[in-house]
């Protein structure tokens, strides 16, 4: 496949109309229209479920397997450190600046210019390019609505920003509301059962706490105490507490398993928000492997959570850019990294097809 620079600078411009363009998650209508009229008038046929983008190869056969290209359109909220403009596309010593940039423009129009490069090819599979909404927040309107409306997927490639190396697995995440409960009572007088002390002890537990169990590639699961409230009046002894949990676990549980395991021992009871965002777990064995090897791909696992969570088909994460620089302010991508991003695709591409043929 020869590579097509026309196509290649039709994709950087449409990344900088995408990062003019606010797409918070829940806000991403304009965005979603910019990419079905970019893909109409490069001859696409839409399909448009909710603010999710997907667009067939060409001469799509449904006895072929499927491979989805996927990144996400919506983007966080900028945060209060931005020294520039958050919605203006500026490019500076090879730097495209914006909201969205990295965090996953840069990878969603590099796969969109691999899609237009190979949509009209004969492959052994078909093509499915998906930019997906809602994936900051997780929300059931993302990637959770795109795979109702979709066959099974041979193989989902999911755009993130990893300096394309590949990861392996990445962690789920599983939010808990736990609460506690005491007695009330009057706090001049030594009565009642104060769930704030019962709290701190969990929390003091859960400060300490180590799964029993460890990922090869993810290492260990993690649990965090991120929100505690009680109480409402300075001479009551409060009755209740609650406080949030964040569980980042690794392929060596389910989710359910380590709610299990963290429960022993604690005073509160868990209660988990979802069970929506699984780890996912290592091809071991799959051709997109072996094609990572020849390709001379440096693989690893990530902490961090993406569609991958919400893909219930074999998938990978890779794609062009530095996950450090994602929700950071004044966000950025170089075009350089962009145009490696879509050579490196296609190439990862080209020996999948030599494997599998």
């Amino acid at each position: 496949m020869k590579y097509n620079e026309e196509i290649f600078s039709d994709c950087i411009d449409l990344l900088k109309e995408l990062i003019a363009t606010p797409s918070i998650s829940k806000q991403e209508e304009e965005t979603a229209t910019i990419l079905s009229r970019f893909l109409i008038q490069n001859g696409a046929d839409i399909n448009r479920f909710g603010n999710n983008i997907v667009v067939y190869q060409k001469n799509y056969d449904p006895q072929k397997p499927d491979i989805w290209l996927n990144s996400h359109h919506d983007t966080v909220y900028p945060n209060n450190g931005y020294t520039r403009k958050p919605f203006s596309p500026d490019i500076e010593d090879g730097k495209l600046y914006g909201l969205g940039s990295n965090d996953a423009g840069g990878c969603l129009v590099s796969l969109l210019a691999t899609f237009l490069h190979l949509w009209k090819e004969e492959l052994p599979f078909n093509l499915v390019f998906i930019a997906s909404a809602e994936e900051e927040i997780s929300g059931k309107k993302g990637m959770e609505l795109v795979v109702k409306n979709l066959k099974p997927a041979d193989l989902a490639i999911v755009g993130e920003p990893t300096q394309m190396k590949m990861a392996l697995a990445e962690k789920g995440l599983v939010v808990i509301d736990a609460e506690v409960t005491g007695k009330s009572g009057h706090a001049a007088r030594d009565e009642g059962v104060n769930a704030i002390y019962l709290a701190m002890e969990d929390i003091l537990k859960i400060r300490d706490f180590k799964f029993k169990r460890q990922s090869q590639y993810l290492g260990n699961t993690k649990v965090s105490a991120t929100i505690i409230s009680a109480g409402k009046q300075h001479n009551v002894v409060p009755d209740k507490c609650t406080y949030t949990l964040d569980v980042r676990v690794t392929d060596a549980y389910t989710l359910e398993e380590a709610i299990e395991e963290l429960q022993v021992g604690l005073h509160a009871k868990l209660t988990p928000r979802s069970l929506r965002l699984n780890s996912t777990r290592p091809l071991d064995g799959h051709p997109i492997m072996k094609a990572a090897i020849k390709c001379g791909i440096e693989t690893f696992g990530s902490p961090t959570l993406s569609d991958q969570a919400l893909i219930p088909y074999p998938s990978i994460k890779i794609g062009p850019g530095d996950s450090a620089r994602s929700h950071s302010a004044d966000e950025f991508i170089y075009i350089e990294e962009i145009e490696k991003g879509v050579l490196g695709y296609l190439l990862l591409l080209e020996k999948y097809v030599q494997l599998i043929k």
